[in-house]
């Protein structure tokens, strides 16, 4: 898949505020401060389309972006550890689980974790959410370049082993190296070919 072409539409909370459902979506769902800005500007090959930070919870709401006048990426808040109130955190489980429960044109979810952590409760419980629902998951490893190739390899073993699948089926990426964006574009244009 080539991207030509990305806009930022629109920040929103409640399903009333979404852009029509128009054009094929996929999400990006995981942890403050996992690199899911960083994700998707490196897809996009822009520095700056998505605001990012080293401070986690900086993602507060659901952001939409328009890509190729094709289909959507949508950028989901962070849940776990964030540098917010107890009261906005508290927001966002019901604001992401509501935009992943009614959206008709949510085509997959790409489920970001970082290399260095093991999957936890919220990802055991995300991923079967998802597949409770039919709806695909694509598994991806950031910040892959703070580990070298050796280490890389076992951690993605060891996840793999947890999560239940297959090492082939989760990507290794890194927004610094770019390592991992080819296959995930791959993943991303046989998704939305499904279509």
């Amino acid at each position: 898949m080539i991207i030509k072409q990305a806009e930022f539409i629109k920040s929103a909370v409640n399903p009333s505020h979404f852009p029509e459902p128009e054009f094929p979506e996929v999400a990006f769902a995981g942890r403050s401060n996992v690199g899911k800005s960083s994700l998707i500007n490196t897809l996009v090959n822009r520095k700056s389309l998505v605001k990012t930070s080293s401070r986690p919870g900086c993602t507060q709401l659901i952001n939409f972006f328009n890509i190729n006048s094709n289909f959507f990426f949508v950028d989901l808040p962070g849940y776990g550890y964030a540098k917010v109130s107890k009261k906005i955190r508290a927001q966002w489980g019901p604001m992401v689980e509501r935009y992943l429960s009614v959206r008709p044109n949510l085509m997959g979810v790409l489920l970001l974790i970082d290399i260095r952590r093991e999957p936890r409760k919220e990802e055991f419980e995300l991923m079967q959410w998802l597949a409770n629902r039919s709806i695909p998951a694509l598994i991806v490893l950031t910040k892959a370049d703070k580990l070298s190739r050796n280490k890389q390899q076992k951690q993605l073993a060891a996840t793999a082993s947890m999560l239940g699948c297959r090492t082939e089926d989760i990507i290794l990426f890194s927004a610094t190296s770019k390592q991992g964006r080819e296959s995930v574009l791959e993943e991303l244009g046989t998704l939305f070919s499904q279509n």
